[in-house]
């Protein structure tokens, strides 16, 4: 059975949260919440992790996995940026935006897209999603908590543990996230484009 944690939204608990890292630093699976609706994360370097991700959604090996940062320097780590690139992402920054890049070295083959190479990046603005990175000191794996046949993601942490009581180690529950996903942009070939419009503003890539 999965672990369950209420936290503050805005204020998470340290000790709470503490615990959250412990799990994912032994390669736990947490359902964890978002600027934009709840999540599934692990860490960047959990293989068994990434394949429970695929199983619960179902996920094909072209899937863009995320990997969310705690800050800009992270994301910079992992990704490849042109000028332009860098200018436009560093302004959306955090928000409830995914950019598609080319990865670098540091991301491992099997969380990039098969041919394109490229991986999808973002840092979010929620607190307690912050306080799990600041903790954590690396990027969590991430896919939205989407499950096969639903039309929109799970919204509250009592209905996450009911639906993947068993296929998780532990939900991290702070209220209701709303079902929008994150805008994505795609900046693999050099101009942005959007290719999910979500809770961010696609107007300032247009």
């Amino acid at each position: 059975m999965a672990r369950y944690f209420d936290v503050h939204p805005d204020n998470p608990q340290p000790r709470a949260i503490g615990q959250v890292v412990a799990m994912l630093t032994e390669d736990a699976l947490v359902a964890y919440p978002t600027d934009s609706c709840y999540a599934l994360g692990s860490r960047m370097g959990s293989h068994e992790a990434t394949e429970r991700i695929r199983r619960i959604r179902q996920l094909d090996d072209k899937h863009h996995f995320t990997l969310v940062c705690a800050d800009f320097a992270q994301l910079g780590q992992l990704v490849r940026l042109d000028n332009a690139a860098f200018r436009s992402i560093k302004a959306a920054t955090p928000g409830a935006y995914t950019f598609i890049l080319p990865a670098t070295s540091e991301v491992p083959r099997r969380l990039a897209h098969p041919k394109k190479k490229t991986v999808g990046v973002r840092i979010p603005r929620d607190a307690v999603a912050q306080a799990i990175l600041r903790e954590l000191g690396e990027p969590l794996l991430s896919s939205t908590l989407l499950l096969p046949g639903a039309e929109d993601p799970l919204t509250d942490g009592w209905s996450i543990k009911e639906a993947l009581d068993h296929q998780i180690d532990a939900v991290v529950d702070a209220g209701d996230r709303g079902t929008e996903p994150t805008t994505v942009v795609d900046f693999s070939s050099g101009a942005p484009e959007v290719v999910r419009t979500g809770a961010g503003d696609p107007d300032r890539f247009s």
